[in-house]
């Protein structure tokens, strides 16, 4: 790749973004967030087209490349569109639904894997290792895969930064691994990336002038979880749940969000304010820092859920290449998750009813 693709992905990035921002009187009819809902923290309309930005960072990434790079880049751009212009689509019309995006996502798995051959043969299950082995059971798998994790970003995306700065450490995981295992290929397309997302934090993060979107986190999900699919494909010395430990924190939010809500006896897309990120911001936020003004109130909480990012993330690259180690990385970061949210849930270690500790929604 040459030296300066990603910088000019993150520069065009940057300029597409502040655009959007400068022209939204003309768009905004069509493009602003509303701030009235049961998941909207921030102040004041706000575009939530981000995910224009980075798709357009991210082909002058693969206009600027070369070899190898831009020939993998360009069939994972392609293959993510169903996902971005359904996502895209639910930011303009507000219309559709989550059945529909997340179908979408699994289209994308589908075009990826005809684009490339590529898909997931082995977990180091015992047992279901041998289902994977037929064809048509390993792309199901690996489209399910790739919609779970497109999913998991989106669904993390509610605070300025939060989704774009944990991408930003799940792709840091998987770079350095890539790295470590000589795949320029896949090292050089996480950079870039990284560099559009850097692009897109200046205009995010802290005031959040522009959003993600479902088009900007459908997209980012699918091109991270086909990063995380190729990475142990074209090297087996890597475990498969390195990959799934350096998407952790997502991962394990929408697994946990899925628990919570079947609990509750609700419909897994139901919104709700108890993901992790909301509880920080209504236990820990809103208690000591009353005083600051609201758009950094919510940035204030992306640095904090960063820090749990960083954990399964770090833990991947440790323990890339051993499988038990990763499982049980798994199972201690989730058991973290758990403990932080009991404890923002209700204010102690203990064990004690969720339903009788629901924080209140009041501003």
């Amino acid at each position: 790749m040459r030296e300066y693709s990603f910088v000019f992905g993150m520069l065009v990035t940057l300029v597409v973004c502040v655009f959007i921002v400068m022209t939204q009187r003309w768009h905004g009819r069509l493009t602003l967030d509303s701030d009235q809902g049961v998941q909207k923290f921030h102040v004041g309309a706000t575009p939530r087209v981000g995910g224009v930005g980075i798709l357009a960072g991210l082909i002058a990434v693969w206009i600027s490349a070369s070899g190898a790079v831009a020939e993998v880049l360009g069939a994972m751009l392609l293959a993510g569109m169903p996902a971005f212009v359904f996502g895209l689509a639910e930011d303009v019309t507000k219309r559709v639904s989550v059945r529909a995006r997340l179908l979408a996502t699994m289209a994308s798995g589908f075009c990826a894997w005809l684009l490339t051959g590529v898909s997931l043969t082995e977990v180091e299950v015992w047992g279901f290792d041998a289902l994977l082995e037929f064809v048509p059971i390993s792309v199901l798998f690996t489209m399910v895969a790739v919609a779970g994790v497109a999913n998991s970003v989106n669904i993390i995306d509610g605070f300025n930064g939060l989704a774009a700065g944990s991408v930003i450490i799940c792709l840091a995981a998987l770079g350095i691994i890539a790295v470590d295992v000589g795949d320029g290929v896949i090292a050089s397309i996480c950079l870039s990336l990284a560099a559009v997302l850097a692009g897109f934090l200046a205009v995010n993060f802290p005031l959040g002038k522009l959003f993600l979107g479902d088009g900007g986190a459908y997209l980012l999900g699918f091109l991270v979880a086909w990063l995380a699919v190729m990475l142990p494909t074209r090297n087996p010395s890597v475990s498969e749940w390195a990959p799934l430990l350096a998407c952790g924190y997502p991962v394990l939010e929408v697994l946990f969000s899925m628990a919570r809500r079947y609990k509750r006896s609700l419909n897994p897309g139901y919104p709700d304010r108890l993901h992790l990120h909301s509880l920080v911001k209504m236990r820990i936020i809103r208690r000591h820092f009353k005083g600051w003004p609201a758009c950094f109130r919510n940035a204030a909480v992306s640095p904090i859920c960063w820090v749990y990012a960083s954990l399964p993330a770090l833990l991947a690259v440790y323990f890339r290449e051993q499988t038990l180690c990763l499982m049980a990385s798994f199972v201690f970061s989730a058991f973290v998750y758990w403990l932080c949210y009991r404890r923002l849930v209700c204010f102690h270690w203990g064990r004690r009813s969720i339903k009788n500790s629901v924080p209140q929604y009041s501003s």
